[in-house]
């Protein structure tokens, strides 16, 4: 890759480029063979829940996060959903998060009779501010749920630490940090147990919904094991606990196990595209992100900062760039929602609402289409300026 460093402004504009913010055909046509293939073992074999390819990804999941073990479940909702129903999260309880974080963090939580406390979030990053958590521990507090958003993980070594000296579990939110680590200790190392998500557009996404649990306790384990399948014991038909159904089928793990094969090298796409991003927008008057230090970012997003967001996201979209605003309204901000923040209770997480813009980033991009991407953004925010 060569580096270009930062772009300068330019009048005369650039040849028709089309650049899509995710790109799933050309990831599919790229592993055509294989997947086909897989998926056609699999309608072979008659094994379609439960099956060897669940199990295996279990293992390889599990094997890559340094984790005893992984529970596949039918989505990164359910994965947290039952992981806080294993930790016995309920009516009483209360669980600290944020509210600048898919609405499946909150939902989950609420689903258990228990009440989400929202603390405001860490500019620089868009995760929990670890300096405001001691602040809203109250006795009923049982767990904390840190989010680790597009890519990298939270200040999880101070979460953790506020953590043993108050009695509570930690629940991570990993559906955006498969194989991000801090320190080299990677997701789901740091509490009970982290959530996973396959989801289409995730860094190894499913043909569908997917989800998977990482934990190293056994006894969270094997609840887990049994709330996915309505709560069924080691005896057929008896069952020892209210539960789901929430099976990964064959065919996604499967899919699942053939794109695992290519997750290193998309994943280091990302981390070149990041970093052709930062260069070439060093010195625009936009916000960069940041990586934590000892993160291991793996770029599920690239998130940029402006108070000029969407005048810069209409004017990529009149040039052919896709973009996406990932959050654009804060959950206390929704009807179900509402109760449980006042509106301007919560200034970072508003702010950052209002200004975050997510680039794209996919590994199918070209070197061309990421200075394409730049570039227009350098000339965008120079006509704002004008």
């Amino acid at each position: 890759m060569d580096s270009t460093g930062p772009i300068q402004p330019q009048l005369s504009k650039p040849a028709e480029m089309r650049v899509h913010f995710y790109d799933i055909r050309s990831q599919y046509e790229d592993l055509r063979q294989p997947i086909d293939r897989a998926v056609l073992d699999v309608l072979a074999g008659g094994v379609f829940v439960m099956g060897p390819h669940g199990e295996a990804l279990e293992r390889d999941i599990a094997d890559l996060h340094g984790v005893r073990y992984g529970i596949a479940v039918n989505s990164g909702t359910d994965a947290l959903r039952i992981l806080l129903d294993a930790a016995g999260i309920g009516p009483g309880d209360e669980v600290i998060t944020t509210a600048f974080t898919f609405v499946a963090s909150v939902e989950t939580i609420m689903q258990t009779g228990a009440t989400p406390v929202f603390v405001d979030i860490d500019p620089a990053t868009f995760m929990i501010d670890a300096s405001k958590i001691r602040a809203a521990i109250t006795p009923r507090t049982k767990a904390i749920m840190p989010i680790h958003l597009f890519g990298q993980l939270a200040n999880v070594a101070e979460i953790t630490k506020i953590a043993r000296e108050n009695g509570l579990k930690v629940i991570e939110d990993a559906a955006q940090a498969l194989g991000s680590t801090h320190n080299g200790v990677a997701a789901g190392k740091f509490g009970i147990g982290a959530g996973l998500s396959f989801y289409v557009t995730k860094n190894l996404g499913a043909a569908g919904d997917g989800g998977l649990i990482l934990t190293d306790d056994p006894e969270i384990r094997e609840l887990c094991r049994s709330i996915r399948i309505h709560g069924m014991g080691v005896e057929r038909y008896y069952y020892d606990h209210v539960g789901y159904t929430s099976r990964l089928d064959e065919i996604q793990a499967a899919i699942l196990e053939v794109k695992l094969r290519s997750l290193a090298d998309w994943n280091a796409r990302r981390a070149e595209i990041a970093t052709q991003y930062l260069e070439a927008l060093a010195g625009v008057p936009v916000t960069l992100p940041i990586v934590s230090p000892g993160n291991h970012h793996t770029w599920h997003q690239f998130c940029i900062r402006t108070p000029r967001r969407d005048e810069i996201q209409r004017d990529l979209k009149e040039n052919g760039i896709d973009s996406m605003i990932y959050y654009p309204v804060p959950i206390h901000f929704h009807a179900p929602y509402r109760h449980l923040a006042e509106e301007g209770s919560l200034p970072e997480t508003e702010r950052a609402a209002r200004e975050i813009l997510s680039l794209p980033i996919h590994p199918h991009l070209t070197d061309e289409q990421v200075q394409h991407v730049a570039r227009q953004l350098v000339v965008s925010e120079a006509a704002l300026k004008a």
